[in-house]
């Protein structure tokens, strides 16, 4: 059935149909880089996920004192991310470290164009997958040669996200991140896309194992060994927000039923950067336009919407460079070149100018629009705990791009996308749910995987507090009226035991308190009361890092007894739990 169906769409496409007079499909050359694109984007989604799935840590803390870390580049694409780069200059002055290697893509755009988007970015090639692999019906014939025309209301979008995205970096936001497609990737497909598949595979080998067939057994037990090993993380992984970011990211792909590519073409600003840049390439388009038969042969084939037909001027900064235009022409109108004569090329951007203007404002002034409640600087909320490195909150918001790294290597699934506890301009940026997970004691993975410095890159000395002060994330307190052994007589030293610091933050207070019998009264009157040795835990705030594990492990269930909260975190002088030298402290 899918033979039949592709069959169907290189009939209706025209693949393979001989060049008129010659009886080939294509001139040699051009059909080689085609297949060479093709090849190229295989091998750099494949890389993409392969450094994806080695975002995590599948080892143990207890091995030794050997440093745990991430031995690939795992954030290597992200660090070649041109429009991460310019945010992060443009918000915080300075190109955080590996950012620099984004200038090689952007010199490689000045040479031979939006070569990135066809050839190189996996989102991208998902979408282009995606096309190919269920073919929409809609988008047939003369309705596919006209939705791969040029639209300029649909091409001016992405540019006007980037616009309004740089002038929020201006104003001291990261925000961007949000629509950059290499961190919408990592987002969707490594917080939910791969758990989903890790839960479908665990729920299989369950009914496996089910079955009772000792063969299918041993091949479930084989298959979970290597998974464990080589793929999944050591635990199943739940991430909050994730039916809400799968949801978009099945929504962006169902729209290429719709409209080829349309990320690429309508939302992109990552495209719309190298666009910019892409305009000044030395490789490009000639068009004879005299030849022309209109046969639209280059308009099915066409993934950048960048005009290919003859009397049309040339759109170099939506072209992707995919070849198949030159590939596809059965009469040798077009061909791509180095220093190609610009007749046939669309000169400045077509942009309307109110509406840039318009964009550009709205994205200076959002940001301070939304400080307007003063969340960042005042009103903090108790539940924004950022992994441990993480910079001051406002430089935190000025770096952050929400790519979803740090969450993604936290062995113990401690951290996820906010909502709105941050307020809007924090939606999706890592925070610490200790119910959920703590914070592993000496892990600094997220940290090593952050491409930005929004979690610096700290070792394990300067988080335990070796020679220095360590570092805290928050501070935990107690619920006097759920904790066991002060509400209800019941011993229970869980968090003590399970506290990491040396010395132990938590400590016990040894009581003899007064409890009711489980025995009932002579002649049915009410128990007697019998004296309980209980062990009361307390927090010395001085030692507490908040790293989450108490709450993590109380035994009581829905609230726990004792959660943590960000007060008294290192990073900020001002969110501490007693102001010290200020006016407050001294009325």
């Amino acid at each position: 059935m899918v033979a039949r169906a592709l069959a169907s769409v290189k009939k209706q496409l025209g693949l393979g149909k001989p060049r008129p007079g010659s009886g080939l499909p294509a001139r040699p050359v051009i059909r080689g880089l085609v297949w060479a694109r093709r090849f190229a984007q295989t091998f750099f989604l494949g890389l993409f996920l392969y450094l994806l799935f080695e975002t995590g840590f599948r080892g143990s803390f207890t091995g030794g004192d050997e440093a745990v870390r991430i031995d690939k580049p795992v954030e290597g694409y992200l660090l070649a991310d041109p429009f991460v780069a310019a945010m992060t200059l443009l918000s915080t002055g300075t190109v955080y470290r590996g950012l620099a290697w984004s200038v090689g893509l952007i010199a490689l755009t000045l040479v031979v164009g939006r070569v990135f988007c066809g050839w190189i970015c996996p989102f991208g090639t998902l979408h282009h997958f995606f096309s190919w692999i269920f073919p929409s019906r809609y988008l047939k014939g003369g309705r596919r040669v006209e939705q791969n025309k040029t639209h300029p209301v649909r091409q001016r979008i992405k540019y006007y996200l980037m616009i309004a995205f740089l002038l929020a970096a201006l104003t001291g936001s990261a925000i961007g991140g949000l629509f950059d497609p290499i961190c919408v990737a990592v987002r969707a497909i490594g917080l939910g896309v791969i758990p989903a598949i890790q839960y479908v595979t665990g729920r299989g080998s369950d009914l496996a194992y089910e079955s009772g067939g000792r063969g299918v057994q041993q091949a479930a037990d084989t298959t979970n060994d290597f998974l464990a090993q080589t793929v999944w993380q050591n635990k199943q992984f739940y991430f909050h927000q994730t039916w809400f970011i799968v949801t978009l990211l099945v929504g962006i792909l169902f729209l290429n039923r719709f409209v080829p590519r349309f990320w690429c073409r309508v939302l992109c600003p990552l495209g719309a950067f190298l666009g910019v840049f892409a305009k000044f390439a030395l490789f490009g388009m000639e068009k004879d336009h005299k030849k022309c038969t209109d046969c639209n042969l280059c308009l099915v084939h066409c993934q950048g919407a960048d005009s290919p037909q003859g009397g049309v001027k040339w759109r170099q900064d939506e072209c992707h460079m995919c070849m198949n235009c030159e590939n596809a022409c059965p009469e040798d109108v077009i061909k791509f070149r180095f220093l190609p004569s610009r007749v046939s090329t669309q000169p400045k951007f077509d942009l309307a100018r109110r509406t840039t203007l318009t964009t550009a404002a709205a994205g200076a002034v959002a940001i301070p629009a939304l400080r307007i409640a003063d969340v960042i600087d005042a009103n903090y909320d108790h539940r924004v705990i950022r992994p441990p490195g993480s910079v001051e909150e406002r430089e935190f918001l000025e770096r952050c791009i929400r790519c979803a790294e740090c969450m993604k290597v936290c062995p113990n699934n401690a951290l996820h996308p906010a909502w709105f506890e941050a307020g809007v301009e924090g939606m999706w940026t890592p925070i610490l749910i200790p119910r959920i997970g703590y914070c592993e004691h000496s892990c600094v993975l997220c940290g090593q995987v952050c491409p930005t410095g929004a979690i610096q890159k700290i070792t394990e000395a300067q988080k335990l507090g070796i020679d220095q002060k360590p570092i805290s994330i928050g501070t935990a307190f107690f619920d006097h009226g759920r904790c066991l052994p002060w509400s209800m007589g019941t011993p229970c030293i869980v968090c003590e035991e399970f506290c990491p610091t040396s010395p132990k933050a938590i400590w016990v207070e040894e009581v003899d308190v007064p409890k009711r019998s489980s025995k009932p009264g002579p002649d049915g009157h009410e128990p007697p009361m019998e004296s309980v040795h209980v062990q009361r835990p307390h927090v010395d705030p001085s030692l507490c890092i908040g790293c989450g594990a108490c709450e993590k492990v109380c035994p009581v269930q829905d609230k726990p007894a004792v959660y943590v909260t960000s007060v008294g975190e290192t990073r900020s002088k001002t969110n501490v739990i007693l102001l010290e030298n200020t006016s407050y402290s001294k009325s």
